[in-house]
């Protein structure tokens, strides 16, 4: 049996992200860089790792990369759909494509609050993560 706990910080449900990147440069770097912010950071490296992490009970930002190997972005977020896990889940697109696939953005672009391209602008970055924690999680704030 999997549990998963929300610890309390000061009163409130603790602030969670999870990167979802092949690129172990990329997880290590937001890594740091969100805890530092004081959240609770959870990194994978698949698509699949993404959805156990989910169905497991994770709530929270996801920050997903779009091309990574068997499992890719798009695939990931329509399996998350599918599966009913958007509940306490909030999807972000980090990628190396600057162009969008319009024709999945069409279909998958409602389950997604914001599409940023690498490399990031890490105050953007924080900004938007925060800004939408804050209107989406009140507890956080």
């Amino acid at each position: 049996m999997i549990f998963n706990i929300t610890i309390m910080v000061d009163g409130n449900m603790e602030k969670r992200v999870m990167i979802v990147d092949d690129e172990p440069d990329v997880l290590t770097s937001l890594k740091i860089v969100f805890e530092h912010q004081k959240y609770d950071v959870i990194t994978v490296t698949s698509g699949d790792e993404c959805l156990k992490e989910i169905e497991k009970g994770f709530k929270g930002i996801v920050l997903m990369d779009l091309m990574m190997p068997v499992m890719d972005g798009w695939d990931t977020i329509n399996e998350i759909v599918n599966r009913g896990l958007l509940k306490n889940v909030e999807i972000a697109i980090i990628t190396g494509k600057g162009t969008k696939d319009f024709q999945k953005m069409s279909l998958l672009g409602s389950y997604i609050f914001d599409y940023l391209t690498k490399p990031l602008d890490i105050d953007k970055l924080i900004s938007v993560v925060e800004k939408y924690c804050r209107y989406y999680y009140p507890r956080y704030n």
